[in-house]
């Protein structure tokens, strides 16, 4: 997956907003103004994707190589995903979709936006490409 893959992808995804609130080069992708997503757009090798701590760990011992704790995120939560690797496209779509999914159901407040935004999440879909 390429950058700009990533960041169409993301882009994608209903309500996501992006900024670079770290540095000029680090992408950041938000839901609710939560966090899911982020990523160096320069130096573009791995990608940091909210987690459940236990999909977390299962996923880090399934590809140890592709699959890390997050560098600059907290390791229970967050995993890096190589984006150079052996994993393919759909795979990183589908754990940046998951880590959307998580972010707006479980950390998107006030409760009634929360509502909102997944009520038009269940009856519009999400993008799988």
């Amino acid at each position: 997956m390429d950058v700009l893959t990533f960041r169409d992808y993301c882009l994608s995804l209903p309500f996501t907003e992006e900024s670079t609130p770290f540095d000029e080069t680090t992408l950041v992708y938000k839901v609710g103004g939560r966090m899911y997503a982020f990523a160096d757009m320069v130096d573009f090798h791995r990608v940091a994707l909210k987690c459940d701590p236990d999909e977390a760990l299962q996923l880090r011992e399934r590809y140890p190589r592709e699959i890390t704790p997050a560098y600059h995120a907290n390791k229970r939560l967050w995993n890096d995903v190589r984006t150079t690797g052996d994993l393919p496209d759909a795979f990183i779509r589908e754990q940046i979709r998951n880590s959307y999914l998580l972010v707006l159901r479980q950390n998107v407040t006030p409760r009634a936006l929360r509502d909102e935004l997944l009520a038009y999440v269940e009856a519009h879909g999400i993008p799988e490409k």
